[in-house]
């Protein structure tokens, strides 16, 4: 067999594992991507959903990780415009000298990197870092930083007794990075085709080391409770090498192949919450606030669709990253900086549509605050029978980045050399799609009207799948069947989604396909008619359907404190359960 042929086993499903697999497709090399989860199912699910250069690491001098990720972000815009789309963000300053002192302190290695509480960064300081940030962009698509006075026409309403000035600047957003991640593997999966090269994803799996060989177990997917077990081998394989992208999991994942190995991941929690609450949407006026919290630590309040997710936390962790949660500290604290920042909003416990927490997977660094921790990646190399790697750090923004140096390394390790990579390359449902969110609502509308089916529909399908929608409706779509009135998305398209992205559960279609999740009207009758179309499509058995659909709703509740509707019919689904923290 030749080295191309033989798989290169990738552990871990999330946008780093996918990217890599797109990366060694694309050179013509055999993968295996094996995850215990489902496809994005760890931290991709749980970031703060920016595809952004990091203005902030300008603070700690990483001039080379701001300059890189800008020019992944403009990348992003042109290859991924259905899933990446611009978004202008604004910072409220309240001063002119603030943060000056700490700032040098910080370039100059004289001081840690814990903030500064009652030292807000002024408006000289990011002046200054915005203006570097556009000289790192060179980005002529975006418009560039600009400073306003508060209350100027068109900026974000926030408080004018602490700010004086909003200084504006450009960057992206991805809404759903679980789609981003879903497309880079259906991407992979094509270019396998192309190449005629082998090409596996195997969710719900786990990988053992046996010497030179790995044996591939299935697991249970319908496991909701108590330790992971996992099932007789159902592959051995003899991979080329592998590549433990396993994120925040990176040294769990190593003692259970198992591998010795260092400590390498130093795993920071962060949490975020969503509110539909309208007048913090009219606050924003359809843009970001990047503001700093009572102990000067950054955080976000973005528009989400029709909502607005607020985040981030920042606190070490240690433990398993599947069991973080977000804590009633976490939610107030949140609260706090937005009421903080936009007056008379008043946001309470009863505005939080749902919450959800994740684990950064930074390197180890016991010595430094978490805000310090370099955002920065590389890939570490394990003694081991087979060459064996395990990718360490990065973001959302830099994983397109950060395979392409990987697959240089692992093709370098094996003696293969590198043959093409994917910086031209569009995903799956870019051909043609418009950059911009008016833009992209004129095409939905004229694909509604060119197909008969209603507006709401087409804008839907068309966030999910991007100018496929064409294709799909061509083929033939009854608008006239949806798996429920609060959700406007055919039946057809939702069993496309299923026989062609990986669903294995009810909760994979629902959180990270359909993106249900951020649906404020999903109700347990919809949950039971999704249901229902995996049965059709041989995914779920009929006696699997209501436990399904029970498991479906505990995890909304207990993992995102998010509660279903009562459609009409419907029994309350509450049971009496408190809201979850």
């Amino acid at each position: 067999m030749r080295d191309r042929d033989r798989p290169v086993l990738i552990l871990g499903a999330g946008i780093n594992g996918a990217a890599l697999a797109r990366e060694l497709v694309l050179n013509g090399v055999a993968v295996c991507v094996v995850d215990v989860g489902d496809i994005s199912s760890g931290t991709t699910a749980c970031s703060t959903r920016l595809i952004h250069g990091g203005l902030r690491y300008l603070e700690y001098a990483e001039w080379g990780l701001v300059r890189e990720s800008l020019h992944e972000r403009t990348r992003w815009l042109r290859l991924a415009p259905h899933l990446v789309r611009p978004l202008r963000l604004f910072v409220p300053v309240g001063n002119r000298p603030g943060g000056l002192g700490r700032t040098a302190r910080r370039l100059l290695h004289m001081e840690g990197a814990r903030p500064a509480a009652g030292d807000p960064r002024g408006l000289w300081l990011v002046r200054a870092g915005l203006r570097l940030y556009d000289q790192f962009a060179r980005d002529p698509a975006l418009p560039r930083s600009t400073v306003h006075r508060v209350g100027d026409a068109g900026t974000p309403e926030v408080d004018p007794a602490r700010f004086r000035w909003l200084c504006s600047y450009s960057d992206a957003q991805a809404r759903f990075p679980e789609l981003l991640t879903v497309a880079l593997l259906e991407d992979a999966r094509q270019a396998a085709a192309e190449r005629g090269v082998a090409w596996q994803v195997l969710p719900y799996h786990a990988a053992r080391l046996h010497g030179a060989r790995v044996a591939v177990h299935r697991r249970d997917p319908f496991t909701t409770a108590g330790p992971v077990t996992i099932g007789p081998a159902v592959q051995d394989l003899e991979p080329l090498a592998i590549v433990n992208a396993t994120g925040a999991w990176v040294d769990r994942t190593l003692q259970h192949l198992p591998v010795d190995a260092r400590r390498l991941i130093g795993g920071t929690k962060g949490s975020h919450l969503l509110t539909f609450h309208p007048g913090l949407r009219r606050a924003l006026a359809g843009a970001g606030l990047y503001v700093e919290a009572a102990d000067g630590r950054p955080v976000f309040l973005l528009p989400l669709g029709d909502a607005t997710l607020v985040g981030t936390t920042d606190l070490p962790f240690e433990g398993d990253p599947a069991e973080a949660r977000a804590s009633e500290e976490e939610l107030d604290y949140l609260l706090s900086a937005a009421n903080a920042t936009c007056p008379g909003l008043r946001l309470s416990r009863d505005d939080i549509a749902l919450h959800y927490c994740g684990v950064r997977p930074l390197p180890y660094s016991p010595a430094r605050a978490t805000a310090g921790i370099t955002r920065r990646h590389w890939l570490e190399e394990h003694a081991a029978a087979r060459p064996l790697f395990s990718l360490v750090g990065g973001k959302l923004t830099t994983c397109r980045a950060l395979a392409e140096q990987a697959t240089r390394a692992v093709l370098d390790r094996v003696g293969l050399t590198v043959r093409d990579n994917s910086r031209e390359r569009p995903l799956p449902g870019a051909a043609g799609w418009p950059q911009g969110e008016v833009e992209a609502e004129g095409q939905a509308a004229r694909l509604a009207a060119q197909f008969g089916v209603p507006r709401r529909q087409a804008q839907q399908m068309a966030l999910l799948a991007g100018s496929r929608v064409a294709d799909i409706l061509a083929a033939g779509v009854d608008p006239r069947c949806s798996p429920g009135p609060e959700l406007p998305l055919p039946s057809d398209f939702v069993r496309w989604v299923i026989r062609s992205q990986w669903v294995t559960t009810l909760g994979d279609l629902v959180e990270r396909r359909l993106m249900l999740l951020y649906e404020p009207e999903l109700s347990a009758a919809a949950l039971h008619a999704l249901a229902e179309l995996m049965r059709q499509e041989g995914v779920l058995a009929a006696e699997q359907v209501p436990l399904q659909v029970a498991a479906c709703r505990d995890r909304l509740r207990n993992r995102f404190g998010k509660e279903l509707t009562a459609a009409a019919g419907d029994s309350p689904v509450t049971d009496g359960a408190p809201r979850a923290t």
